[in-house]
């Protein structure tokens, strides 16, 4: 282990930062192997983010491709520059939000109710997909996975379950011989500017459907879990929006694609063990040298990597962000509940919006009964100390 000020070093680091690619590779082979996009451009740009990222904000910071904007992506077959463009009309967006203070005044005052509605229902989401991936095909390699992690995280959650789980996959890997080596060109992303009319055109298709999830997930969900595992940190709903907004608008410049923060990506990695920036600046660097080392052979490893451990990863990681439900009083169940419900049958950002309007309702009828009831729970009342 190397510590350097704010910043660990150490296995532990890698293994927290590896804890979030169980959300990243199906988008990472969805982008290359359906939408053209070279692993190199997408590894090197999303690795340079990360590194700036963690040198940013001293802490485990998630960052993902947009899911919504992605799943659209992939389905239409959308060409490289269109999601690049894609990129700088988002980021241009989140720049513009994050100007206006009361969207963050707004912001912070979203219910405990609606915050912990948004977190089981990521939680249930992301078990049922990593059950859905250990089920259908040689599903003990999941359960094998399952066990490792449960064994290792037990305690203080020290030892880099992610990184041993990530080494099975690949001795499974060398075991099917899939794992195969390509020499790369060491070619690096160059500058090339987004048309503005595909910008305006992705905005339309994919990007207006995706803010509301980006909100709620992102902006809300992130700043609260953050104020949950690392209170001394100043990491505010503004400052992610921000961020979010300029690390857009340069990925756009080099063939990037949107991305954003979650709080499910946050979940995994402070699950499997990271604690600082330099789980970012690790996962960034390695990022970095598969892309212009290893070029086409990520081809393979992405396409036939076993999604049965990846499930596992996402179960475990499921039910670390469905147990902040438990601090939920009786009260605030019903608004949870509806967040909850129109989240699954819908998506987060009409479940955020209908959790809302229930608490909102709640909230009036127990103030009109009771006229000193003090109200809801705000988001950034939600506190919990943890020197682990």
């Amino acid at each position: 282990m190397y510590r350097l000020g704010d910043y660990e070093f150490s296995l532990r680091e890698l293994s927290g930062a590896m804890g979030d690619f169980g959300t990243l590779l199906p988008i990472a082979v969805g982008f290359i192997v359906v939408n053209g996009m070279h692993p190199t451009d997408f590894l090197v740009v999303f690795g340079v983010t990360n590194i700036v990222t963690g040198l940013i904000y001293r802490a485990p910071m998630p960052l993902q491709p947009m899911k919504a904007i992605a799943a659209v992506a992939i389905a239409g077959s959308w060409a490289p520059d269109l999601i690049s463009a894609t990129a700088l009309s988002m980021g241009v967006f989140w720049l513009l939000l994050s100007c206006f203070s009361q969207v963050e005044d707004a912001l912070k005052r979203t219910p405990e109710s609606v915050i912990r509605g948004i977190q089981l229902a990521l939680g249930i989401s992301l078990g049922w997909t990593g059950l859905q991936m250990i089920l259908p095909n040689r599903w003990w390699i999941g359960l094998a996975a399952l066990g490792i992690i449960g064994y290792l995280s037990r305690g203080r959650r020290r030892n880099p379950a992610a990184l041993v789980v990530f080494v099975l996959g690949m001795l499974i890997m060398l075991y099917d011989g899939t794992l195969e080596y390509t020499p790369a060109d060491l070619a690096l992303p160059s500058l090339q500017l987004p048309d503005p009319s595909l910008a305006w055109q992705g905005m339309l298709r994919a990007g207006a459907g995706q803010i509301p999830l980006t909100l709620s997930n992102a902006v809300v969900g992130c700043a609260a879990l953050l104020r949950e595992y690392f209170p001394h940190r100043d990491i505010s709903e503004r400052r992610l929006m921000r961020n979010m907004g300029v690390m857009n608008v340069l990925a756009s410049l080099f063939g990037g694609f949107p991305m954003c923060h979650g709080a499910g990506g946050l979940a995994s990695q402070y699950y499997f063990g990271a604690r600082t920036g330099g789980a970012n600046i690790l996962e960034g660097t390695l990022e970095i040298l598969l892309g212009v080392v290893f070029g086409a052979t990520l081809l393979s490893f992405f396409s036939n990597f076993p999604m049965p451990i990846i499930g596992a990863m996402m179960v475990v990681v499921g039910i670390e962000l469905g147990r902040f439900s438990q601090t939920l009083r009786s009260p605030a169940w019903p608004a949870a509940g509806v967040t909850v419900a129109l989240s699954l049958i819908f998506n987060l950002g009409v479940g955020f919006a209908g959790g809302l309007a229930t608490e909102l309702l709640i909230q009036r009828r127990l103030r009109g009964r009771n006229p000193n009831h003090p109200g809801c729970i705000r988001g950034e009342d939600i506190v919990r100390n943890d020197d682990s």
